[in-house]
């Protein structure tokens, strides 16, 4: 099952997800994934970007610093590469309770970055929890069909979500 919430302000996708991955962790989950977090270094600047490896992985830079009057896209395909790789890892190892993936975004819509670690892990059984612009909604809706499902921005919600979600791989030997 793929679950997504709508990201709202800047930001609060990020915190969401990070509470819900502590709250998981202190029951037991074993997590898979990243957590994104944003730092101002330069008010006339974009923040940087890094993803947090969940588990006892690194973080990871995963925008590039193009200047102050730049435009367009900031990411860093190799950051992002490298991000993918080291949860694709993680993942491999099957020891998994879910995956967390910071958005479901650009990259993804155009079959690259977290995509195919996804797919994966869904074939595996493994519950998969991010979160997507409201531009992107009907984008991954087709991708997750049947196994898609939005939830809202409650920290209690996903939390029940996903403990289900754990119960019902469990019950059915996905795991």
């Amino acid at each position: 099952m793929l679950g997504f919430i709508q990201k709202t302000g800047q930001g609060d996708g990020d915190r969401l997800l990070a509470s819900v991955a502590a709250t998981l962790s202190s029951r037991g989950f074993v997590l898979a994934g990243v957590i994104q977090t944003n730092y101002v270094f330069d008010p006339e600047r974009r923040c940087h970007m890094d993803l947090q490896v969940l588990g006892d992985g690194p973080t990871v830079r995963i925008s590039q610093d193009r200047g102050r009057f730049a435009q367009g896209c900031r990411l860093d395909p190799e950051g992002l590469a490298n991000a993918v790789a080291l949860v694709d890892a993680t993942l491999e190892r099957g020891e998994a309770d879910l995956l967390i993936v910071n958005k479901f975004g650009k990259a993804e819509l155009e079959g690259g970055g977290f995509r195919e670690v996804i797919g994966k892990a869904l074939i595996a059984g493994v519950p998969v929890l991010t979160t997507v612009s409201p531009a992107h909604l009907s984008e991954i809706r087709g991708y997750a069909g049947e196994l898609g499902g939005e939830l809202h921005a409650d920290h209690d919600e996903v939390v029940a979500w996903c403990l289900t979600q754990r119960e019902t791989a469990m019950n059915t030997g996905a795991e």
